[in-house]
């Protein structure tokens, strides 16, 4: 801004004395002139010029701030900038009419009339800069509207432009021939699968609305139109490819349809099975010349025509299966003439003696029966699974070992061969050189095939070490199955399915086995291998639970001793469970009375696993519960009371005479009976045991006063202060300590 005076700009009122000096105050007083001077409407004077030189500086032009703001949105705060330059404005233009309105006959001086005639003139100008930044915001957040619209576009123009490019290279893959009617339908079922509409509507959408943002004046009309033009073309084209595709596909259909009429014509000439009877004859010649009648619509006229017409399908071997028809049309009408004779001849009617003779009984083949297809069937999938094993070992685990395919091993596969694959080897080498000999030859008597199942029992154990090391397997291949190794070796193999379904395959044929035998049972009732088929059944699920409970069992954490010195694992389940601590004449609750806490028990030989369990977040084997020990309870130190409390699902097991007791609901009355059995048996085996240790013992030296001994089987609680309130009615107890026979005094 240009101003006709200069104005100094102060700061204090040191720099008031400074550039006023008494000397001309008092020179102005002498002149008679009035040299009215007021710090504050001074220094408020000063500010507000500083704020209008600071716009003065910034000169809001606006044409080179346009890139600026294009960037930065925080261009708002111009206008909260003029809206403090008004008002600083509009109180400097009041403070300086103040004297005006307080004193109309007041005069003005020079200076004042120039000051005020200056803040006039520059809150003019700032009403005009107002309004140009107004109308430049305007303009300013349309483009930038603009701007947000095209990004939003370009956006959803780059996903769409992909899923075409993946649509048009799939319909690329698809061939327009192919090599049979069956063939051919299947590709058209595939195109149909394929077509995808939603893509191309999508992407038809998308050109409208770029026509839409063009018809709106948008400023980016050179980039949009291209692109709208783009999604219409590869539309077209991807319609057309499929249309044309289509078309040549039921062409090739047609054409396999004609020559099959005329296969089936000639197929029509050896009817020869029905003829063996004068009533079939006679149908046959019947049938033959109906058949002959229309022999003209089965029949190929012109070579030449058929190429032409089919140009666009005709393979190799379609033009070959073309001409070898029409060489064979010409014999085919003389064979079918002595066909017609000779069926003539066996229609005439002759007299000839029958001797009436007994129906012989059916026989039922034994190739044909349903065993021997479940045999088959065993035998097939077998043989499969051999192959499929020995591909995996060929193909993935022994190129881990090639040097050449090393670059493409990740760190974290690098000597994970035998976590990744187990002991699949170990499997593969048992099936391939003893299971699969030994099941062949039963081939002829399926029902005697339980014996093979039950002399290999102990082999087919090594599954329970695959299936224990498959959740580390899968983690691993989890980690790694992106990787350029498994790609290039699925590549090779030409898989369809990946090597996490092969590794799946040795769980899934143990799980098979008891299907297959179940299957042979149903049909081998009374047969001599009846037995020994219910025996392996039952050897076969009785290894599919050791498996399924080693995998419950490898998932307890924080038990600080080794589980296999605890014996076999027997059962394992989910139990509601209660507990009560005696102390005196008391009973005393851990928890409140109705709730129950949730454990996971494992049964051993030895001992009683008290466990929580907890759900893990993840996928496949991850995502398979963990559980926690909390408790442990000594075999040699228990009893049992079958029923508690009336409730027929819930059970008692206690120790040291009752003071400790848990209270165990099942789900089900049957899974608490299950259980109730197997303790028992444990507890008998454990006095049975006793009893021997007892019996072989030398007798011992008399104990001094103080020790004891108890081995007892009772029908009661051990102890008879505060007995179970089931156990005066419908219990059984038993206890047994090894530990508590007496030892000789040294």
């Amino acid at each position: 801004f240009a101003f006709p005076i200069q104005v100094p700009a102060t700061e204090s009122l040191h720099f008031n004395h400074v550039l006023i000096t008494p000397f001309q105050i008092h020179c102005c007083a002498v002149q008679g002139q009035n040299y009215d001077y007021c710090v504050t409407v001074q220094i408020l004077m000063d500010l507000t010029v500083d704020s209008f030189l600071l716009l003065s500086l910034v000169s809001f032009d606006l044409p080179l701030l346009q890139p600026y703001l294009l960037k930065n949105i925080i261009v708002c705060c111009f206008q909260e900038d003029l809206q403090v330059a008004l008002s600083q404005g509009g109180r400097l233009l009041g403070c300086i009419n103040e004297p005006l309105q307080e004193d109309p006959d007041y005069s003005m001086s020079h200076d004042e009339l120039e000051n005020l005639a200056t803040v006039q003139r520059l809150l003019g100008q700032l009403d005009e800069t107002e309004t140009a930044f107004d109308d430049f915001w305007e303009r300013h957040r349309t483009k930038l509207e603009q701007c947000l619209q095209l990004r939003h576009f370009e956006q959803h123009f780059r996903e769409v432009r992909a899923q075409l490019d993946v649509m048009l290279e799939r319909l690329c893959g698809f061939s327009e021939v192919s090599i049979s009617p069956a063939h051919a339908d299947h590709v058209l079922r595939e195109l149909s699968s394929h077509e995808e509409k939603d893509v191309l509507d999508r992407a038809l959408s998308l050109a409208s609305e770029g026509d839409s943002l063009i018809e709106n004046s948008h400023y980016a009309e050179d980039c949009i139109r291209p692109k709208c033009s783009e999604l219409r073309g590869v539309c077209e084209e991807i319609s057309s490819t499929l249309r044309s595709k289509k078309n040549l596909l039921l062409k090739a259909m047609e054409l396999h349809h004609a020559l099959e009429k005329e296969g089936i014509y000639l197929l029509a000439c050896q009817p020869v099975d029905r003829c063996q009877s004068q009533d079939g004859a006679e149908a046959a010649l019947q049938e033959l010349e109906r058949y002959l009648d229309t022999g003209p619509l089965h029949t190929l006229t012109d070579l030449s025509a058929i190429c032409c017409q089919y140009e666009a399908v005709l393979t190799p071997q379609l033009r070959d299966q073309v001409e070898k028809v029409f060489q064979k049309q010409g014999s085919v009408q003389e064979m079918f003439e002595k066909r017609r004779v000779s069926l003539k001849k066996l229609a005439a009617k002759q007299t000839r003696p029958v001797q009436p003779v007994a129906p012989r009984p059916e026989i039922k083949s034994p190739l044909s029966s349903p065993g021997n297809h479940v045999m088959n069937e065993l035998l097939e999938t077998e043989r499969a699974y051999v192959e499929e094993l020995l591909c995996v070992l060929e193909g993935y685990a022994a190129e881990m070992d090639n040097p050449a395919m090393a670059h493409l091993i990740p760190s974290t596969l690098l000597a994970k061969k035998d976590v990744l694959f187990g002991n699949m080897p170990e499997i593969y080498q048992f099936h391939k050189r003893t299971f699969l000999k030994e099941l062949e030859a039963y081939t002829d008597c399926p029902e005697l095939v339980g014996r093979c199942f039950l002399e290999r029992m102990n082999d087919l154990q090594i599954y329970e070490a695959y299936c224990q090391n498959k959740p580390r397997s899968e983690s691993l291949w989890r980690q790694c199955s992106d990787c350029a190794f498994f790609q290039e070796c699925q590549k090779k193999l030409e898989h369809k399915l990946g090597l996490d379904s092969y590794l799946l395959k040795p769980v899934q044929r143990i799980t098979k086995y008891q299907l297959l035998l179940k299957e042979l049972l149903k049909y081998s009732r009374g047969c001599d291998g009846c037995d020994d088929l219910q025996a392996a059944l039952s050897s076969i699920l009785g290894i599919l639970k050791a498996v399924n409970d080693s995998m419950h069992l490898i998932a307890i954490t924080g038990y600080e001793g080794n589980l296999s010195e605890l014996g076999r694992l027997l059962m394992q389940g989910s139990f509601s469970v209660w507990t009560e601590h005696k102390k005196g004449h008391a009973k005393v609750k851990d928890l409140a009375r109705f709730k129950p806490m949730q454990r996971h028990l494992f049964l051993h030989e030895k001992a009683l696993l008290f466990c929580k369990r907890r759900e893990e977040n993840g996928e496949g084997y991850e995502k398979a519960p963990s559980y926690s020990f909390k408790h442990s309870l000594s075999m040699s130190a228990v009893g049992i009371t079958e029923n508690a409390k009336g409730d027929n699902k819930k059970f008692e097991i206690w120790c040291n005479s009752r003071e400790e007791v848990f209270i165990v609901q099942a789900a089900t009355p049957e899974i608490k009976s299950a259980w109730v059995n197997e303790i028992r048996k444990v507890l008998t085996e454990q006095l049975k045991a006793c009893r021997v240790l007892l019996f072989h013992c030398p007798p011992p030296s008399p104990p001094p006063p103080s020790s004891t001994f108890s081995c007892s089987s009772s029908s009661s609680s051990p102890s008879s202060s505060s007995p179970s309130p089931s156990s005066s009615s419908a219990s059984s107890s038993s206890s047994c300590s090894p530990s508590c026979l007496p030892q000789p005094i040294p």
